[in-house]
């Protein structure tokens, strides 16, 4: 794009000038770029579009028979016209909450890490070891989480209390972490804590960390200069630094980021499908076996359904897809209206 500057004709006066006036011409290039990136948009809201419209059309026959009760019902009975994911919609959303709960706090200190304390020669590397944990398969993910984390998460030590274990006998006084037909003193009734809510809720979490990272450590590295030398020159220290500058200036960054990481969460399938048992009523319990999410519903019935249960199938998916919009479009907006989405003023 050309700049082209000129100046305005001579006013009448004693050596008066009037403000210049700044045309911009643009060339063949930037035409074409331009067009293209317009071109890219509307695809991408078509096909945002087609897929609405396609779930919302196979779901139809499912929602004339269930109607507002499909949200509602917790049984899932194709043949006999009574299903919902009630259950399932509840279980998405605790494995998804569980999941930021863990990674929020380890993006965080990841990405602050990377932008404010590594040393220059290993920052690169790890940015790339970060971003390379987000291109691991969610299988590979849902296989760990199975044969590595479930088993060690029970049993730690000698003492045979891992951490499920310990907030089932400490804090089952608190309806999230109580666990029906546990006996801390019966060491056989650890069958009660495995396939749970709560371990879903961890494979989930490694995987929408480096997501979350990423976009922190963006949103962190933008900081004005210009601010981080006014708070040293104040007498602040590193941490003063960050908590005065870095963080106020990412705030709309760091929500976004985490709402980009939510939504993924919630759509999780592979993982949460190895590791967790399936049940169709409202389960509020996260470290009792039993939960599930819409994605895994939706993996576990395909198979097997009828005409009537594809179309619930594809009415959950409906619903699935509606909640991650409206996430994914939440953070977007907060990422532009907050100071880390526009420009630096430094």
């Amino acid at each position: 794009m050309t700049v082209v500057v000129t100046a305005p004709d001579a006013p009448t006066g004693a050596g008066a000038t009037g403000p210049r006036q700044v045309h911009q011409r643009r060339t063949p290039s930037d035409r074409l770029f331009r067009g293209v990136i317009r071109v890219a948009g509307v695809v991408v809201l078509a096909i945002m579009l087609l897929v609405g419209i396609f779930l919302a059309l196979r779901a139809l026959p499912a929602l004339r028979t269930m109607g507002w009760r499909f949200l509602s019902v917790q049984e899932w009975d194709p043949a006999g016209a009574n299903f919902g994911v009630a259950g399932v919609l509840v279980g998405t959303l605790l494995i998804a909450a569980v999941a930021i709960v863990i990674a929020v706090p380890m993006a965080v200190g990841t990405a602050l890490y990377i932008t404010e304390y590594a040393p220059r020669r290993i920052a690169p590397f790890l940015v790339n070891l970060v971003d390379l944990m987000a291109a691991v398969p969610s299988v590979v993910y849902g296989i760990w989480g199975l044969f590595l984390l479930e088993p060690h998460l029970l049993v730690v030590g000698e003492q045979d209390e891992g951490l499920p274990r310990w907030l089932a006998t400490y804090f089952g006084w608190i309806p999230l972490f109580k666990v029906d037909n546990y006996d801390p003193r019966d060491p056989t009734s650890d069958g009660a804590l495995t396939s749970s809510t709560f371990v879903a809720g961890i494979i989930v979490a490694m995987m929408v960390t480096p997501i979350i990272s990423s976009v922190m450590r963006e949103v962190f590295s933008q900081a004005p200069v210009g601010e981080r030398e006014g708070a040293y020159a104040l007498g602040a220290t590193k941490w003063g630094m960050i908590r005065s500058v870095v963080l106020p200036f990412g705030r709309g960054g760091m929500i976004g980021g985490t709402m980009l990481g939510l939504g993924r969460a919630l759509g999780e399938t592979i993982g949460v499908y190895l590791v967790i048992s399936v049940v169709f009523v409202i389960q509020p319990h996260i470290l009792q076996t039993g939960g599930g999410s819409i994605s895994s519903l939706i993996a576990l019935r395909y198979a097997e359904s009828n005409a009537v249960g594809i179309a619930g199938l594809m009415a959950a998916g409906l619903v699935l897809f509606a909640m991650t919009l409206v996430v994914n479009f939440g953070a977007g907006l907060i990422i532009s209206r907050s100071r880390s989405g526009a420009a630096s003023e430094a």
